[in-house]
């Protein structure tokens, strides 16, 4: 009987354990939402920057357990959450021509990351994910692939580093890069999959598209969701990478006396299930629009939080010591990804394919 009352009372013992944090990154995450919504702006720069403000509670003992469970746990359910907003038709109404510019910018981009990476004496976690970042969504791709990474100080100061620096730039290219396609005359479609093929975060491309008319807003939308679903046969390949690395990080931890847990970690993460899960339900017309987008907004919700919660964790002389080689890298990996998708985009005018 006091067994189980005692097993009973565990989540409630782990709910008031991660509450104070918690709550904390949730008031973080709702001023930045607040700012956004009345003035504009990338909500996960700000929810970065705020929580920055904060980074004195971070080794409070109180808080430090719920900022630690939504930078993880929450980030991850964020993730998964990405799949209620796309379907194969969508995909597949792309053609296999955009489909192919879409993998090819996408592939390279990581390889550029990767290489260029090397060059600059990054480690190779390092270039994975900041070609990561810029190959497919942004903060969100950042904050995913960062999950299956050897986790470390450095490794955390560095995602925070590309979380900054890869929204920057897809503010920057919101602006710019619709400007490009009208100087080239590029028609809805064409202009549709340089946005949606280059641009960094989801809510920028729609933002750019539509600044230009609603067609190209919707081919732009389509297209971002490919590189999104992209997202999960991405984590695959670089959890398959990292796997002995990381195992043996969480072991160095959990001998430290930290909280990782010193065991295999499977191949495909849960969030992962959950991603392709909602893409397969969603695409058999399972999912009604009004769930559909309130799972977005969950995604969101959860995502904001978690990057809230990193942002406690860090400082601004942390991000400084990362230097300039992860700006100089993710420059390149954003320009290269735009000169690509472009080259692809007038050789289709040319008639070459």
């Amino acid at each position: 009987m006091s067994a189980a009352v005692s097993s009973g009372l565990q989540p409630v013992k782990f709910v008031l354990h991660v509450l104070p944090g918690t709550l904390l990154a949730a008031v973080v995450a709702m001023a930045a939402t607040l700012v956004s919504t009345l003035h504009g702006g990338p909500q996960l720069l700000y929810a970065l920057f705020f929580g920055v403000a904060f980074h004195y509670l971070s080794s409070d003992p109180k808080a430090k357990p719920g900022i630690e469970f939504c930078s993880r746990n929450v980030l991850r359910l964020g993730v998964g959450l990405l799949g209620a907003r796309i379907t194969a038709a969508q995909i597949a109404g792309l053609g296999w021509s955009t489909a192919a510019i879409v993998i090819v910018a996408v592939v390279t981009t990581l390889l550029v990351g990767y290489l260029l990476g090397k060059r600059l004496g990054l480690d190779r976690a390092q270039g994975v994910l900041s070609g990561g970042s810029v190959a497919i969504c942004g903060a969100s791709a950042a904050l995913a692939i960062s999950s299956v990474l050897p986790r470390t100080k450095e490794s955390e100061r560095f995602t925070l580093m590309v979380v900054v620096t890869v929204t920057v730039l897809s503010t920057v290219a919101m602006v710019v890069y619709p400007l490009i396609a009208r100087a080239l005359n590029l028609p809805p479609e064409l202009a549709g999959l340089f946005l949606g093929g280059t641009i960094h975060d989801v809510a920028q491309v729609v933002g750019a598209g539509y600044m230009i008319d609603h067609p190209t807003g919707d081919y732009a939308t389509i297209v971002k969701l490919f590189r999104v679903s992209m997202l999960a046969v991405v984590v695959v390949v670089v959890s398959a990478m990292f796997k002995t690395e990381r195992e043996r990080a969480e072991h160095e931890i959990a001998a430290n006396g930290g909280h990782a847990a010193a065991k295999k970690q499977p191949l495909v993460p849960w969030f992962l299930w959950v991603f392709v899960i909602l893409v397969a339900i969603n695409s058999l017309g399972f999912v009604p629009a009004e769930v559909g987008k309130g799972l977005s907004d969950i995604s969101r919700l959860c995502l904001v939080v978690a990057i809230a919660a990193l942002g406690i964790k860090t400082s601004f002389q942390q991000l400084a010591k990362a230097g300039w080689r992860p700006f100089s890298l993710l420059l390149v990996e954003t320009v290269w990804m735009a000169v690509l998708v472009l080259a692809a985009i007038i050789a289709r005018q040319q008639g070459y394919f």
